[in-house]
């Protein structure tokens, strides 16, 4: 009895824990569809109104805030870095695992070395080469940046050292390149591990908010979340506009955590092996 009462409070407290997590998401989204005058006065709407949404897409263009364009922009700068990482770690991490060479180790152990500081504490560097590069104000400051990950790059060299040696050498046995082993071997038997690596990846840059904060100043080409924080900061009275906007940047990371909430739980549980 004392067991089952330990666990129906554990529960209890984790359900609570839950709710109060959730809540904030919940009063966002309620808030973007009810009508002004109850956004601050009322929890549930008295009637459903998507002229939030409807004004995001039409008035906020006038006011040079394109929205939808923001939307894309967002789309483009995390699907262009994800491919990019998880091509790049393909290859890389192969080099790193498979073949021997002077320096392997040393190069490796610098991937380790580089993950113990903080990305804030390059920001200024990397701000003032992408200036000197002539990069300022443009898709490639977001994207260059970000284009490889020592964290990826440690994830899939992990995950290659667990394959067998005797796989690739039947494979070049049979006259296979060394592209053809990582894409047609590797990859394929390290699929989960890849699409932990993409999901992290893609939560991550679509996330991202103070680089493309800084090096970003034409709104044509901010992402969405950077876009929303200009909106902010001068029309900070379009309380409901704001709220939907904010639901729209949220939406592809709570749809990609229920699509994908067993290989999200994978990765953390990895991350911390």
């Amino acid at each position: 009895m004392r067991k089952k009462m330990g666990e129906i409070i554990l529960h209890g407290v984790m359900i609570l824990l839950a709710l109060i997590w959730i809540y904030p998401y919940v009063w966002l989204f309620l808030s973007s569809i009810k009508p002004p005058e109850e956004i601050f006065t009322r929890f549930f709407p008295s009637r459903i109104t998507l002229e939030h949404y409807k004004y995001i897409f039409t008035m906020a263009e006038k006011m040079e805030r394109p929205f939808l364009r923001a939307f894309f922009n967002s789309l483009f700068v995390t699907l262009t870095v994800t491919f990019s990482v998880v091509f790049t770690s393909s290859i890389i991490a192969y080099g790193l695992s498979k073949l021997r060479f002077k320096g392997s180790n040393a190069v490796f152990n610098f991937i380790i070395f580089q993950m113990l500081f903080p990305g804030f504490m390059f920001i200024i560097p990397l701000f003032v080469l992408i200036r000197k590069l002539g990069l300022y104000n443009t898709y490639s400051a977001m994207i260059v940046p970000f284009l490889m990950s020592a964290w990826s790059l440690f994830m899939l060299t992990q995950s290659y050292k667990t394959i067998p040696q005797d796989y690739i050498e039947a494979a070049k046995i049979d006259g296979a390149s060394t592209l053809w082993i990582i894409f047609r071997v590797m990859v394929p038997l390290s699929r989960s591990t890849l699409s932990i690596v993409g999901l992290f990846t893609f939560i991550g840059i679509w996330d991202n908010f103070l680089w493309p904060l800084m090096v970003v100043k034409d709104y044509n080409k901010m992402p969405l979340s950077v876009l929303l924080a200009t909106f902010n900061h001068e029309y900070a009275a379009y309380v409901g506009p704001l709220m939907a906007g904010s639901v729209i940047q949220t939406l592809p990371m709570v749809l990609i955590f229920l699509i994908f909430r067993k290989q999200f739980l994978q990765g953390i549980s990895m991350s911390f092996k």
